[in-house]
């Protein structure tokens, strides 16, 4: 029997491996996306129905395709969204929800979008359990209003939510890939890289790959629930430095330094945080049968190839202009890291 499932977002980064995954799986796929990114060449091949269209026109690409087992949405936001998907309810057998780890906060409150430094960020015991308290929903930050989203889709009762919580993501598609920092200095050959932390900053990544598989087994057993979504193994900062500089066929010297960045932010990736921030895979595995299908290093080795054919003809501010907003210089200041650097010599 035919299994049609229908992907909102489906250039990005997961909504990429999202179809690739349900198209292995023998799911007919609709991806639905603006157009601001080119689908992938063998799609159509593979008999992927694109549909160019917002999030406003999914009730009409519904009762075009005449509904959907299953629908995908990467790029759902807050409340709204949540209320336009539950409006969906009588064309859709279920929903999968990428929302955010970013939502836990500590047992004294503390939360990522609040914190400002090492005082602030939130410390917790080990890996994050989905039954970790949250930051409060509402209108205020990116997590809050992810919360509203979660909340408003699972209070309603009308259809089963599977709601995922990805860390730092990573993979073909990114609009802002943090693998940048570490690869723009790879290909220019810098021969020393300082890290603040010394290096140890854990920050669980996500590849694309991981959540593609979390899709497809929440898709084939659709319930309402919330699920972590997180690489085997997260690596440390000075991990994935020598990962993605191997990929481009560098070895750099690392530069441990002694607590925080400085003031002109060298040292500082966009992974380098003062506490570890990991998350528990243990509900995905009990719940789905889950198991990873690739280790951070294996899955960052089509990330890095598809990034360095993004940056072979262009500058990186012109290839990811949301990443310059995001991080500006800190990026590749070079003059600030050689200073530092030089000073250290002395």
């Amino acid at each position: 029997m035919s299994r049609h499932a229908i992907v909102v977002g489906s250039t990005g980064q997961i909504g990429r491996a999202a179809v690739e995954s349900l198209l292995d799986d023998g799911w007919s796929v609709t991806a639905v996306h603006r157009g601001s990114t080119t689908a992938p060449s063998g799609w159509a091949r593979r008999g992927v129905d694109e549909r160019l269209a917002d999030r406003a026109d999914l009730a009409g690409v519904l009762r075009e395709t005449g509904g959907a087992d299953v629908l995908l949405d990467t790029i759902a936001y807050d409340d709204a969204d949540a209320r336009l998907l539950l409006g969906l309810a009588g064309d859709v057998g279920s929903l999968i929800v990428v929302s955010s780890a970013s939502v836990y906060a500590d047992d004294a409150g503390r939360t990522l979008d609040e914190a400002t430094g090492p005082d602030d960020f939130p410390r917790f015991a080990g890996p994050v359990p989905e039954t970790q308290a949250t930051t409060a929903p509402g209108p205020a930050t990116y997590s809050t209003k992810k919360l509203l989203l979660e909340n408003t889709l699972l209070d309603d009762g009308r259809l089963p939510v599977t709601v995922l919580r990805p860390c730092a993501i990573h993979g073909p598609g990114s609009t802002s890939p943090r693998e940048v920092w570490p690869l723009l200095r790879a290909l220019d050959r810098r021969p020393r890289i300082p890290l603040s932390h010394g290096g140890r900053s854990r920050f669980h990544t996500t590849s694309a790959a991981n959540l593609g598989e979390l899709v497809r087994l929440a898709a084939g057993r659709p319930a309402s629930r919330i699920l972590n979504a997180g690489d085997p193994e997260p690596p440390s900062v000075a991990d994935i430095v020598r990962i993605v500089s191997a990929t481009a066929g560098h070895e750099p010297e690392l530069v441990p330094l002694d607590g925080p960045a400085p003031a002109s932010g060298v040292g500082r990736t966009p992974w380098s945080v003062p506490r570890p921030f990991l998350v528990a895979m243990t509900a995905a595995a009990t719940e789905l049968g889950y198991v990873p299908v690739a280790s951070y290093a294996e899955a960052v080795e089509s990330t890095s190839a598809w990034l360095r054919g993004r940056l072979a003809d262009r500058p990186w501010r012109e290839a990811f202009p949301l990443l310059a907003q995001y991080y500006g210089d800190a990026m590749d200041d070079y003059a600030a890291e050689d200073e530092l650097l030089a000073s250290r010599r002395n």
